[in-house]
């Protein structure tokens, strides 16, 4: 019997956990859709926010960058200027809303121990223990520009740095009435922890890194890990036994940490409904500007003078961007994959919008009728391979309705989704253990009543 047999359920009780991700830059928020609100007024934060409590979600997630993105030296123009700082934003959140957790993506490059701890810890306090700190680095060079030290740390290195931070934050938070020293190659600090611990103890750590040392990083330090493999079954499982192995060679317990990969969700009256509204959305996701950005990404050409309706350049591509503007995912085998939409291309007569529709980016998402995905989201998390899903609506701000109103209650129906709110922290809403329990200080971080001379 094999563990996707319908009659073995290794995990019988497991219950479907939510997420909500305000995007900053992307492409699939459909922009153009009458119903489309702004991306940056502070009652759009504030309706997604509060539709996705009253779905009983584990918490809203706040993308942010420090910078708007660059390619090629040119300031990317599908980007979304005016957004608050995270941190901020949540704290207005959490004068809304009761329940659901407050996510800031925060980076550990750019940013300090003692100063970030206690911003967070800020928003842990206000908010009455709903605060999560989403771990991020950066290294490139427009980003690096903001800030005295540039972009100037390799990918081994940034990780190194994060996990430093990590343990330094943690020390403060678990540091009431202390001064925590730590000495490590990255920090030298003697902070007094002046915060009281909140409801749930400091902050949940969440990380999305998909590489080996990214999957390391996460193992030893995050509570819940965001993961791009959420959308085929034996895909998602194999991620998830990944992670439980590296839980195990870290000391941890396997189901120590939540696994939340990204997804959008398109939800019809019938299949063939919600194919066609699936369509749909691709077809609005792709504009004709962001048609030629992905086509001129992927040729490291600026192709913004083509007409998107046209045929695919004959142009050969030039090495491909590695500036990290849209993730490392973008530096690919440029030229395998233009052969792939030349053949598609001229085998379907489809021009640089319809070719990108089809074939540009991956297809991270679910498709159906609330009941068919009720069945296929069980199936995940009972059989090991998630938790649930950090969802990216395809509007702003009425994105979530159709899942609240709709695939909520046939999950709930199944008695795979809570029908109520059990606890009032974000960590008891994942139902992790106590934020003490696993946790070891390293041997250079430690805190006492420090003597001075």
């Amino acid at each position: 019997m094999t563990r996707t047999d319908p009659t073995d359920v290794p995990r019988p009780d497991a219950q479907v956990h939510f997420g909500v991700f305000f995007q900053g830059v992307n492409y699939w928020t459909i922009w153009s859709d009458p119903s489309s609100g702004s991306q940056i007024a502070p009652e759009s934060y504030q309706r997604v926010a509060q539709t996705a409590e009253r779905g009983l979600f584990d918490a809203f997630f706040l993308g942010e960058g420090l910078r708007l993105r660059e390619v090629a030296g040119r300031i990317h123009d599908l980007d979304v200027a005016g957004r608050p700082d995270a941190i901020t934003q949540l704290a207005a959140l959490a004068a809304v809303t009761d329940r659901i957790g407050l996510v800031s993506t925060t980076n550990t490059t750019y940013n300090e121990p003692a100063d970030l701890a206690r911003r967070l810890s800020g928003l842990d306090l206000l908010s009455g223990g709903r605060a999560g700190w989403n771990v991020v680095t950066t290294d490139n060079a427009w980003t690096g520009e903001n800030f005295r030290r540039g972009g100037y740390l390799d990918h081994a290195d940034r990780y190194n740095r994060a996990e430093q931070f990590v343990n330094a934050a943690r020390a403060i938070w678990d540091g009431e009435g202390t001064t925590v020293r730590v000495r490590t190659e990255q920090f030298t600090i003697d902070v007094p922890a002046t915060l009281p611990r909140s409801r749930q103890g400091h902050p949940v750590i969440f990380q999305a890194g998909d590489s080996s040392s990214g999957r390391d990083f996460a193992a030893r330090n995050a509570d819940v890990i965001f993961s791009a493999h959420g959308t085929e079954f034996d895909d998602a499982l194999a991620f998830a036994d990944d992670i439980r192995a590296r839980l195990r060679a870290a000391g941890r317990p396997e189901d120590d940490i939540r696994i939340l990969p990204g997804t959008s969700i398109v939800i019809g009256d019938s299949e063939a409904d919600a194919e066609e509204k699936a369509a749909w959305v691709r077809r609005e996701q792709i504009t004709p500007a962001t048609a030629l950005a992905q086509a001129s990404l992927l040729w490291n050409l600026d192709l913004s003078d083509y007409d998107p309706d046209g045929p695919l350049p004959k142009e050969d591509p030039l090495p491909p961007d590695d500036s990290g503007a849209f993730g490392s995912s973008r530096v690919t085998a440029a030229e395998t994959t233009i052969r792939q939409w030349r053949e598609a291309a001229d085998a379907n007569n489809w021009s640089i919008r319809e070719t990108v529709i089809h074939l540009g980016g991956r297809s991270r998402g679910h498709v159906g009728t609330p009941q068919a995905l009720a069945d296929k989201f069980a199936h995940f998390v009972r059989h090991g391979a998630l938790d649930g899903f950090n969802i990216s609506p395809y509007l702003i701000p009425h994105g979530l309705d159709d899942i609240v109103e709709r695939l909520v209650p046939a999950l709930q129906e199944r008695g795979v989704y809570r029908t109520a709110y059990t606890g009032t922290t974000l960590r008891e809403h994942l139902g992790l253990r106590p934020a003490r329990d696993h946790r070891r200080l390293g041997p250079l971080v430690t805190t006492g009543h420090l003597e001075r001379p």
